[in-house]
């Protein structure tokens, strides 16, 4: 089966391609490809999303060399005069790799490094980085002859032995054991390989394994657009690191000094994305190995919610993070250690806090315990008092001076009430023993009338309450005895 080999990009849209012939003259710069393309007014989305001048101010790629394998790379734009290195050309040799007929190769070069001319807006994410050209295709065709993939590989190992430190693979082959033995050499010289996850679709499911994105240490990279969906012709697998900006991607054309885009876009400019990022790192921390570039945009990249996807690896690729984020060389998290039960020291104190709390509970139980006693034994003393003072004396009554004590003879220790009552009198009916009106009078009275002799009249007594004015109602009769209200009366002889 014939090998085929193509670039992973789409045609042109900026008008015709025209082809143009290599110079024969070694030394001058050759002037071939497409004059098309217009001034950059706006800056293109991807450097509005990664923001790689956050990056610069530590790395702006300067001494770094990466290797564009791929359709030739022109010299001649602004954004990239003085940057392309004199390389090799499996298509035609005089052309040092500097004549690109349809753009795709110069354009991933402006990616990379392209530098910001005066009065534009664009620039390449390492734009103080240097690109050597391989060209090993003519256009954008699907190229089934079976020398390309050779040639492919044969591109890679001339590139390592040149000391670059980036190769960018924004094309796709047929797996052969010399494109697998190319990419091994490759990496262990120390160079990072990138390459582009491929072109034929993986959102609808279909997966296609692509190469030489798929090999082993090589950085496969998806593509997806400015509203951070994946493209729908990116090619889709586990084999997938992460994505950048592969739709509406902007870039330098082989002639005059105007920018164009493809089409389609593809994950060949994504790709270009990932080596800008790659030759940033390198060129800020030139010991890492390509390992450790790897899993440092890995770990850096902005991640999709489960972590990672077969469309999109562990996500858009996130230039300042990669710079900053991490210190020193990237290593993988190793995996989730069990924890070992940690068993702490019989603390030598701790029976006697427990005596100490419960003696102080108790003591303060048996405390509270006595002062509510010690409560209700005062009020129920209280109460004892209170009793004995209304209840338990016997009531006295005053003694009615008109009866006779126990010997005969009339009380002299007659009391009066401790309540006063004036002008009270006593109806009909009347207890026992009640005094009439006047009757403290009355009393007095009759211990004076002990003292008088017998026929004399007392008079009334006008200090005595209701005793100064006598009535002159008729008496009325009390047991026998007339009675003279407000008169003192004598008891008969």
């Amino acid at each position: 089966m014939a090998s085929a080999a193509a670039l992973v990009g789409s045609v042109v849209a900026v008008g015709a391609v025209a082809p143009g012939a290599a110079a024969s003259v070694v030394g001058r710069v050759p002037s071939c490809g497409p004059d098309v393309g217009e001034p950059m007014t706006a800056q293109p989305w991807p450097l509005q999303q990664l923001r790689p001048d956050l990056a610069w101010p530590i790395s702006e790629g300067a001494g770094i060399t990466v290797a564009v394998i791929d359709s030739g790379v022109s010299a001649t734009h602004p954004a990239l005069e003085g940057k392309v290195l004199e390389g090799r050309d499996f298509v035609d040799a005089s052309a040092k790799g500097q004549c690109d007929e349809v753009a795709h190769g110069t354009l991933v070069a402006g990616v990379i490094a392209g530098r910001q001319p005066e009065k534009s807006v664009f620039s390449g994410i390492a734009p103080k980085a240097s690109i050597l050209p391989v060209r090993v295709l003519r256009d954008l065709q699907k190229d089934f002859d079976p020398n390309t993939s050779g040639d492919i590989a044969t591109a890679i190992k001339w590139a390592a032995d040149q000391d670059v430190d980036v190769i960018n693979l924004s094309l796709t082959t047929d797996p052969t054991g010399a494109l697998e033995n190319a990419i091994e050499y490759a990496l262990d010289r120390d160079v990072v390989v990138v390459a582009a996850a491929g072109n034929d679709g993986g959102s609808n499911g279909n997966e296609q394994t692509a190469y030489p994105a798929a090999y082993e240490g090589v950085i496969a990279v998806a593509g997806i657009d400015k509203e951070g969906h994946h493209v729908d012709t990116s090619t889709s697998g586990p084999y997938v690191d992460v994505a950048a900006p592969g739709a509406e991607v902007a870039g330098p054309m082989p002639r005059g000094d105007g920018y164009a885009q493809f089409k389609d876009g593809g994950t060949s400019f994504a790709a270009a994305y990932v080596s800008g990022l790659a030759a940033l790192i390198r060129s800020a921390d030139p010991k890492l190995k390509p390992a450790q570039v790897a899993e440092r945009i890995r770990a850096t990249a902005d991640h999709p919610p489960e972590g990672r996807n077969n469309q999109v690896g562990y996500g858009m690729i996130n230039p300042y993070r990669a710079l900053t984020a991490i210190a020193g060389a990237v290593k993988p998290s190793p995996a989730p250690l069990a924890l070992t039960p940690v068993t702490l020291p019989k603390d030598p104190m701790a029976d006697t806090r427990r005596i100490a709390t419960w003696t102080a509970a108790t003591l303060a139980g048996l405390a509270l315990v006595i002062a509510l006693s010690a409560a209700v034994i005062r009020r129920t003393r209280r109460r004892g008092v209170l009793g004995e003072a209304a209840i338990g004396a016997p009531a006295r009554r005053a003694p009615n001076p008109r009866q006779p004590a126990a010997d005969g003879q009339p009380s002299t220790s007659v009391k009066a009430p401790k309540v006063r009552r004036r002008n009270t009198a006593p109806g009909p009916g009347s207890p026992a023993g009640v005094p009439g009106p006047g009757g403290q009078g009355a009393a007095a009275s009759a211990r004076t009338a002990a003292a008088q002799p017998p026929g004399q009249r007392q008079q009334p007594l006008g200090w005595q309450p209701g005793a100064g004015r006598p009535h002159a109602a008729q008496p009325h009769q009390v047991g026998g005895t007339p009675d003279y209200g407000g008169r003192a009366q004598v008891p008969p002889p």
